[in-house]
C-alpha cells in the first residue's frame, strides 16, 4: 500500500496517497509515516501540522526508520533540545 501512496503522490494526487499511506501506517509500515510526516510538513493534501509531523516520525523512528529518528534529532537541535537531539542522533547512527 506504501507503494501505492508513493504513485499517487508522485502524480499529484496528494488525497489517495494520504488514503494509502493511513491504511499502511495503521498496518504498522515505517516508511508510510515517515511519508505521512512529510505531506503535513509540506502542506501536501493536508494543512501543515507539525504535531502530526512529530506523531508521524516518532511512530516510524520507533519501528527503525533511520532517517525518522535523524529528522527527529533535527527537530530537537531547532527546540533547543541538545541532548535528546544526541540520543536520536546515536540511535539513527546505529539503525
Amino acid at each position: 500500500m506504501t507503494i501505492k501512496g508513493a504513485e499517487h503522490e508522485h502524480k499529484g494526487d496528494y488525497s489517495r496517497a494520504i488514503e494509502y499511506y493511513t491504511k499502511s501506517a495503521e498496518l504498522g509500515d515505517a516508511e508510510a509515516h515517515y511519508q505521512l510526516a512529510g505531506l503535513y510538513l509540506n502542506g501536501h493534501g493536508v494543512e501543515k501540522d507539525m504535531g502530526k509531523v512529530i506523531y508521524h516520525l516518532e511512530e516510524a523512528a520507533i519501528s527503525g526508520h533511520p532517517t525518522a529518528r535523524c529528522d527527529l534529532g533535527c527537530e530537537e537541535v531547532k527546540d533547543g533540545n541538545a541532548e535528546r537531539a544526541g540520543r536520536h542522533f546515536i540511535i539513527a547512527a546505529n539503525l
